[in-house]
């Protein structure tokens, strides 16, 4: 069950806010009752749902992954005028949102869906979806800075759940491939600030099941039947069928695949 402003805005009627003026305003019906309040939850696969009588047609399921660059916030719009991830996505039919955020100076893998329900899933905490960095710091990464990220860091926020630490290179810079299962706002940043390890370089390589492969910045691709199914499964949710966006007016060209190539379409950017 998902709220009703929400299914309208998942389906491309119009943005969330203009969904709870058409409710409020009486515009909307659930199984021929008009519904005015907010909040009211229904089940868009098997109520009918209509806005001044006129059904409406739930989206296909769709995701996407992105490369992301760094120096580009990870919202739909941002009202400081700074480009947005969504200006490197191709034009689909479907209103997709980013699932979660990277940080505007952090790189890698960022996932975008028009799924509410999977989105939600993905980012609960108590799903404890697993997220791999790799983390380029200045300075060398010691066997007690190693045991005090295995056994957690306490933050300004409270102690960190423990992380898996792999040391890719010791150095004057060093890199860690670092995996956790907590969404803080800019954990990674400040779990090895507090060790004193200024990062220079971030980037996610992995959420979930979800790889980022060899992708490359700035690139974007599908998901592929097997990592679609896998996604769902991770969050217990079945998998609805395999969707990819449409493209209104384009024919998207499929890039012949290599033993390095990731699967599913991808950008020629």
């Amino acid at each position: 069950m998902e709220r009703l402003q929400k299914v309208l805005a998942h389906a491309g009627v119009a943005s969330r806010r203009k969904c709870e003026q058409l409710i409020v305003e009486g515009h909307v019906t659930v199984d021929g009752q008009k519904v005015t309040e907010l909040g009211f939850k229904v089940d868009p696969d098997s109520q009918a749902i209509a806005v001044d009588g006129k059904p409406v047609k739930q989206e296909k399921k769709v995701i996407l992954l992105l490369n992301k660059p760094t120096a580009y916030v990870s919202t739909v719009s941002d009202p400081e005028g700074r480009r947005t991830v969504m200006s490197l996505l191709p034009t689909v039919a479907e209103r997709l949102y980013p699932v979660g955020r990277l940080d505007y100076d952090t790189s890698g893998l960022l996932l975008f869906t028009n799924d509410g329900t999977l989105t939600e899933r993905l980012l609960h905490p108590s799903r404890n979806i697993e997220k791999v960095y790799r983390v380029t710091v200045e300075g060398t990464v010691d066997k007690e800075a190693r045991r005090r990220l295995a056994e957690g860091i306490e933050l300004e926020d409270g102690m960190t759940a423990p992380a898996i630490v792999e040391v890719m290179k010791q150095g004057p810079e060093s890199v860690v491939q670092i995996a956790i299962h907590e969404g803080r706002n800019r954990q990674v940043r400040r779990m090895f600030a507090a060790l004193d390890l200024p990062v220079k370089r971030l980037k996610r390589i992995a959420f979930g099941p979800i790889a980022l492969g060899h992708l490359k910045t700035g690139e974007w691709r599908t998901l592929d039947p097997a990592e679609w199914k896998a996604l769902y499964r991770s969050v217990e949710l079945s998998p609805p069928p395999y969707a990819t966006p449409t493209f209104p007016n384009r024919k998207v060209e499929r890039p012949a695949r290599t033993s390095r190539s990731p699967k599913g379409k991808r950008s020629r950017r």
